[in-house]
């Protein structure tokens, strides 16, 4: 609990604790150096699939090793000792563990024994069942995960792919069965190269490559006295996940007391044998440098890199259009409209215009006698001209919105997660966070969040006292409590789903409260702070138009101009920016887990179009409701930016009936759950972009 909590709290200010943190990679800063026959942990932490979403922890197995509780020569570490783990590495559900595989640096060691593993009915079952669910296991080396090799298409380059698979399966098609086989047998190869510097000088090696190759090894090989294999090339028979009926242990024989006991039945008391062995091997690779020694992992994806070319070119089109539409509506129409604006006087209620009057050829170029001629001509009824559209609405478009008390929270909400974000984005797009900083992406998420509670609780009691708001007091109240308040109460009831599964998704109920502390403790004063100086510090957004105090009757509106229909149509034009990115964030984080999603200087790109054009969107849209006498502007604005959030639910929606292979109740509530979640957050972002875009526009065709 201590640790967690100190773990969370750091998460506060996290680029002071960048440098020193364990799993931060910065080349040349983090090197590990060992020399000969020093030892290398092996850490082992947790399986996972890609068919679900709930993972254990590698040590809660039935039907693997467990830690001895032994010392390791040298290290000072326990077998099954659990590795301090920060924010982030708890909640994506690492459960980092010692394991008794003993690795000496550059020390090959032929096969050794690990354990013999007798496991009952039920645990073969469930080592059935997550075979067939395509469990792979997570192995750590020098903060490397153990990787399965393989290489492209045209055979030209080498790639890695995080995790080994826990075993495989075959149908016969003579029985018509599926025939399981577990992997026993473990092939380490760690690839070292001479360190840089002075480390390397005095002989110390550094870590490059971590690569497990697993093998299924049947009971019926010979092995020699110690119990390995006398031939791991040469393998005759796999291990089967089967067990005769009535078989028993060695232990149930022993204890058998004569021939009348009758054998205990294969469902209860059957058992099977399961022998764990490894061998291990060091190869030197000096093609490798440390630094890019994570590149592998991403091998495989950079042939994607001309299809993210290209979503930044479609995102740019669509962007770039866009822009053309506004910089006319700004250039011409708007400019036009408002001289014609300035120009009006009220006349019945009504704002009209003075119609200048055509002159006859040769009466002279704005001459003083022509002058007075249009002042007198301006006395007849027909040299005025009734003002239409958006310019109708002066006395009514800063009218307050109802419900602007949640709006306004909304509001400071939106511009907490768009600090978060771009904070997100520009430390990973430089490098700072990357895959080899464990769990940092989300620590430094929380602890951005937090910090931006200030900029959440400004902008809220901005907007809030704009809507001549008087208890700022409630307002930081909500504002402190609406988004996170549902993001806790969503976590939690998951939670309770997730423990029932006994799966290492859920989070431990320390780290709950951890998250509780740092939310009420923390975050809630830095809103209040950011309330106070925004509502009784910071000026008034003064409004360039006064309220009428009759509201203005709201004409019959077109079907593209009805909210439901406008909000819709317009959320389609940021989807289509962000559609083929999207579609690489949904398989790094729903399919492969394994992997790493990396490119986030497209991202970060992508990221800029799309709140220029959710911006150019909801200006429009906005233009176009008060060019038909609309004024109820304020509500719509932000549905508007964030409606995108929809077709990003709805793509949601397909993917999981497309491309995912969920199987059973609570992984597929947790997928709609974290999606919904996830589009929640993305319309009060991008809501907030197109709120604040409208706003800034409004304020300046009135002014």
């Amino acid at each position: 609990m201590v640790g967690v909590l100190r773990a969370g709290l750091s998460a506060l200010l996290p680029l002071a604790f960048l440098g020193p943190a364990d799993g931060f990679y910065i080349p040349g800063w983090s090197i590990k150096s060992y020399r000969d026959s020093e030892q290398i942990p092996l850490h082992v932490n947790k399986v996972y699939s890609d068919n679900t979403q709930l993972q254990y922890a590698y040590f809660d197995l039935p039907f693997v090793c467990p830690p001895s509780g032994d010392h390791h020569a040298g290290g000072g570490l326990l077998s099954g000792e659990s590795m301090p783990l920060n924010l982030g590495e708890v909640l994506r559900g690492d459960r980092i563990v010692t394991s008794d595989i003993e690795l000496e640096m550059n020390k090959d060691k032929p096969c050794t024994v690990l354990c013999t593993r007798e496991i009952t009915r039920d645990d073969m079952e469930r080592a059935k069942d997550m075979i067939q669910e395509g469990y792979v296991a997570e192995w750590i080396v020098d903060n490397l995960p153990g990787a399965t090799s393989f290489v492209t298409a045209d055979e030209t380059r080498k790639y890695y792919a995080a995790g080994f698979k826990l075993g495989y399966t075959e149908f016969s098609t003579t029985s018509g069965q599926t025939h399981y086989y577990l992997n026993n047998h473990h092939t380490i190869i760690i690839r070292w190269r001479r360190a840089p510097g002075t480390a390397g000088d005095r002989g110390g090696k550094v870590v490059v490559g971590f690569e497990v190759y697993p093998k299924s090894i049947g009971q019926g090989n010979d092995r020699d006295s110690l119990g390995c294999p006398k031939d791991l090339q040469h393998i005759d028979g796999a291990l089967e996940l089967a067990m005769e009926p009535g078989k028993k242990s060695a232990d149930q024989k022993a204890g058998q007391d004569s021939e009348d006991t009758p054998a205990p039945a294969a469902d209860d008391d059957g058992t099977l044998s399961i022998p764990y062995t490894y061998t291990v091997h060091f190869r030197e690779d000096e093609t490798i440098e440390w630094s890019h020694r994570w590149d592998l992992y991403f091998a495989n994806q950079e042939e994607g890199s001309r299809i993210h070319w290209l979503a930044i070119v479609n995102s740019l089109i669509i962007c770039g259009l866009l822009t053309g539409v506004v910089m006319i509506i700004l250039a011409k129409t708007v400019r036009t409209d408002i001289r014609t604006y300035k120009e009006a006087v009220a006349e019945d209620g009504k704002l009209r215009v003075k119609r200048k009057k055509e002159k006859p050829a040769g009466s002279g170029l704005l001459g003083q006698e022509g002058q007075d001629e249009d002042e007198a001509d301006l006395s007849d009824e027909d040299a005025f001209e009734d003002v239409t559209g958006w310019k109708l609405l002066n006395a009514d478009v800063f009218r307050t919105p109802p419900h602007g008390a949640l709006l306004a929270p909304m509001v400071g909400s939106g511009v907490q997660l768009l600090v978060m974000a771009m904070g997100l984005v520009f430390l990973s797009a430089f490098g700072v966070l990357n895959p080899s900083y464990r769990g940092g992406f989300i620590s430094v998420g929380v602890g951005l969040f937090i910090f931006a509670g200030l900029f959440s609780g400004y902008f809220s009691a901005r907007v809030y006292k704009s809507f001549e708001g008087r208890d700022y007091r409630r307002n930081a109240f909500v504002t402190a409590l609406l988004f996170p308040g549902l993001a806790f109460a969503v976590v939690f009831v998951l939670n309770m789903f997730v423990w029932a599964q006994a799966s290492s998704t859920a989070i431990p109920f320390g780290t709950l409260l951890t998250i509780l502390i740092l939310w009420l403790c923390v975050q809630v004063p830095l809103v209040y702070a950011g309330s106070y100086y925004g509502f009784v510090k910071a000026p008034t957004w003064e409004h360039p138009t006064k309220t009428g105090a009759i509201p203005r009757q709201v004409p019959q509106q077109a079907w593209y101009g009805k909210p439901l229909q406008s909000i819709l149509l317009a959320g389609l034009i940021p989807f289509a920016v962000i559609f083929i990115e999207l579609l690489y964030v949904f398989q790094s984080l729903w399919q492969d887990k394994s992997g790493y999603y990396y490119v986030f200087g497209f991202l970060a790109m992508v990221s800029v179009i799309l709140m220029v054009t959710i911006a150019e969107v909801t200006v429009v849209t906005v233009y176009i409701q008060l060019c038909s006498e609309n004024y109820h502007w304020w509500w719509q604005s932000f549905f508007v930016g964030g409606s995108s959030a929809v077709w990003i639910f709805v793509y949601s929606v397909w993917y999981y009936a497309f491309k995912l292979h969920i199987s059973g109740l609570v992984s597929s509530l947790l997928f709609f759950a974290y999606s919904f979640m996830a589009c929640c957050m993305y319309a009060l972002l991008t809501g907030t972009v197109g709120f604040l875009s409208a706003y800034a526009f409004v304020r300046r065709i009135y002014g």
